[in-house]
């Protein structure tokens, strides 16, 4: 199967789900035109606590629709955009890409800076969810679904259909870790 985007969302307010569009618009190192998260400087609530200074390393949140069915085989029920992502994709690993991977997808090009790290807000939004989207492996180590974040190099105009297209960045290759 190609890798797709299946569908784009966004909001001007800060909400945590987000309301599917028919495209967005991603501005060269700001993120998703109109976009509460958008910007050169982070913007979600807990790192401007901690230092509103920080580089937004999370300008566009990408999350793979193959996890809404892993969640409802644990009773969730999940869609496009209700968990905050920006770009909702189909047949490709999100979370096995290296950090510094390129995606071109329509007229843009992103480039991966880590995983999402989920919070509490998930549960909020339906009770139980986030250990679907947070667990262990077998060795003890942390593992998160909750999709993955990134940045813009090349602004451009995101629609559902639109091919992805990966390329990987120079080896050695440094898994994602949270941002």
């Amino acid at each position: 199967m190609n890798a797709h985007v299946t569908a784009v969302s966004s909001n001007g307010e800060y909400s945590f789900t987000k309301p599917n569009r028919e495209s967005i618009t991603l501005l060269t190192g700001l993120g998703v035109e109109g976009d509460v998260h958008a910007g050169v400087t982070v913007k979600h609530r807990s790192r401007v606590a901690q230092d509103p200074t920080q580089p937004n390393l999370r300008q566009v949140h990408l999350m793979h629709e193959e996890l809404f069915a892993e969640v409802g085989e644990g009773g969730f029920e999940v869609a496009p955009g209700e968990l905050g992502e920006n770009i909702t994709t189909r047949g490709i690993d999100l979370l096995g890409l290296p950090t510094g991977t390129l995606l071109r997808i329509g007229d843009a090009v992103l480039e991966v800076t880590g995983l999402r790290n989920p919070c509490v807000q998930i549960d909020h939004f339906q009770d139980g969810l986030l250990k679907q989207v947070v667990g262990r492996d077998e060795a003890g180590n942390i593992v998160r679904k909750a999709g993955i974040m990134s940045v813009v190099r090349e602004g451009g105009v995101v629609r559902p259909g639109d091919p992805i297209e990966v390329e990987l960045p120079s080896e050695p290759h440094r898994p994602l870790e949270r941002v």
